[in-house]
């Protein structure tokens, strides 16, 4: 796609038009994965119950919330050396994640019977949901960009990540310390070493999806469609972590009836942070940390564009203290806006390229 075309020319895209298609295309998709399971798409234990349930009651609850969060007066502070099309943005609720997280969280522990893994990444993600909602508040309460201090906001995770890993050693499934390497059917052993990795899995998942938040419907697309396939991957080994990926997929949908372009509220890091954790977590439980990383490619090219940014800066400072940026703007999909891309446009190019991911990763798993 040429990078130079306006959003009047080529393709026409709009919010609701990208927005629908994702819905179809996913609720088509836990129709057949469901019916290759040989799972009723109307029981519990399925991929298109919690998807479906998740959406409408979201989508739902929003025509609430989102009045609420005005009233509230929980505006976005937008950063004044951002993509200055962003600037009209300010004001538009954030904080969004406070209703569909949980919506996701309470459907997926009921329909699974509150199995004890499905409690286990509930908290997690619940626990993430909350650092970001301190970072969230932080800002509306000083009004400006910046919420709680990054190591105050690395320490939190840590912990959270710690307390997790405990528990996970406590119960392991059979073989945990072990990296499973789709199709060769080998596992390398870590041992103990799997443990800092764990870890760090946590925190850098949660962190990727945080910057992949930048765009009206980016991280919720990209998010929902990774979910819906870790599903489709941990079903046969563990029906509760389907179903918990399944509902936070569906929560993601219905939250994209209020977040997709032009948005009327934003996630948060309320959102994002969770969304990351609950990717990450189930991954740890399933021992599926390679599956996680090929369909976090778009989180993870985000995060690197953002490391090379501040890496290169750093590496050409001249005398005056200024260096040089090797993105117009970090991360990626603010450069792709600078270069003449729509949000419009990079929204429907990520989802495309999330879905082939997805496609890819059920292929080989």
């Amino acid at each position: 796609m040429d990078a130079k075309l306006s959003p009047d020319q080529g393709l026409n895209f709009s919010g609701i038009g990208i927005a629908s298609c994702l819905a179809i295309g996913l609720g088509g998709a836990a129709l057949i994965l469901d019916s290759m399971g040989n799972r009723l798409p109307w029981q519990g234990m399925s991929l298109t119950l919690p998807l479906l349930l998740c959406a409408l009651i979201t989508a739902a609850l929003g025509f609430w919330v989102i009045p609420l969060l005005q009233a509230l007066k929980t505006g976005q502070i937008i950063r004044e050396d951002g993509p200055q099309a962003h600037l009209k943005k300010a004001g538009t609720p954030t904080m969004g994640g406070i209703f569909f997280i949980p919506v996701a969280v309470v459907v997926a522990c009921i329909l699974s019977n509150f199995a004890k893994e499905v409690v286990a990444v509930s908290a997690l993600t619940l626990s993430y949901g909350f650092i970001g909602w301190l970072d969230d508040w932080q800002i509306l309460r000083r009004k400006s960009n910046k919420g709680i201090s990054p190591r105050t906001k690395l320490a939190l995770q840590i912990g959270f990540a710690v307390l997790f890993c405990v528990w996970l050693m406590f119960n392991q499934p059979t073989g945990i310390t072990s990296i499973a390497l789709p199709l060769v059917s080998v596992s390398i052993p870590l041992g103990f070493l799997f443990w800092p990795l764990a870890g760090f899995a946590l925190v850098a998942e949660s962190n990727a999806t945080n910057l992949t938040d930048g765009i009206d419907g980016l991280a919720g697309g990209t998010v929902a469609i990774a979910l819906l396939a870790l599903a489709a991957v941990v079903a046969p080994t563990a029906p509760g972590l389907m179903v918990f990926c399944a509902a936070l997929s569906g929560a993601c949908l219905g939250f994209l009836a209020h977040n997709r372009n032009p948005a009327r509220v934003f996630m948060g890091d309320t959102g994002s942070l969770a969304l990351g954790g609950a990717l990450a977590a189930v991954a740890l439980l399933t021992n599926s940390l390679v599956v996680l990383f090929i369909l976090s490619g778009i989180f993870f090219v985000e995060t690197l564009s953002v490391m090379a940014q501040v890496s290169y800066y750093k590496a050409t400072k001249g005398p005056d203290g200024k260096g040089k940026r090797l993105f117009k703007m970090a991360p990626l999909h603010h450069h792709l806006e600078l270069t003449g891309w729509s949000e419009l446009q990079v929204v429907a190019v990520f989802y495309l390229i999330a879905a082939i991911l997805a496609t890819i990763t059920m292929a080989i798993a």
